[in-house]
């Protein structure tokens, strides 16, 4: 009985690639096809990115932060601003211009990143309206809802995405490049 249990150890160990022969002068050493630790290939990427809010060829706002693949970031910048109305030009109309961006890294390889982006913002327009009487009224705020489902970033580049092409021009210029976490 004791022989058939020698056997049985024996040959699992053979299937495992653990056996070792006796006397072998490389006993110490792990067997040629033993797995080697590495790092595991499924842990997720991290993306370093700025985006940056140019209105007619002026940076006016940055969002920027580290953000794994499959992850999103979201903020919210607010801009608090009052216009001169009427015609004695007093200070009033005050309006929240608030600008909301998500961004989520969908892929990252040596090449370039390629990003997720979701914009809400309230912007004015560029000319203020007057009255019959010539008297200022604050310019109309109006609603800008935009979504880029893949845009791609190379590696030490900057990618522009133009989300209104006139009065005014309003482009998202992103930078990114993977980084360690």
């Amino acid at each position: 009985m004791i022989g058939a249990f020698a056997v049985l150890a024996l040959a699992s160990a053979l299937a495992a690639n653990n056996a070792v022969a006796a006397g072998d002068a490389s006993a110490s050493a792990p067997a040629p096809n033993a797995p080697q630790a590495s790092p595991p290939d499924d842990a997720p990427t991290a993306v370093a990115w700025q985006l940056d809010v140019v209105r007619d060829g002026k940076t006016i706002d940055t969002f920027e932060a580290t953000t794994m693949v499959g992850q999103a970031f979201s903020a919210t910048h607010h801009h608090q601003t009052t216009h001169r109305v009427g015609c004695k030009d007093n200070p009033a109309g005050g309006i929240d211009l608030a600008r909301t961006v998500s961004v989520s890294p969908v892929a990252a390889d040596v090449g370039g990143v390629t990003l997720a982006i979701d914009a809400d913002e309230t912007i004015e327009d560029d000319a203020a309206p007057t009255t019959p009487e010539g008297c200022s009224l604050p310019p109309q705020p109006r609603r800008l809802n935009a979504s880029h489902p893949g845009l791609f970033v190379p590696i030490g580049e900057a990618a522009d995405w133009t989300l209104i092409d006139k009065n005014p021009t309003l482009v998202y210029r992103v930078h990114a490049s993977v980084t360690a976490h």
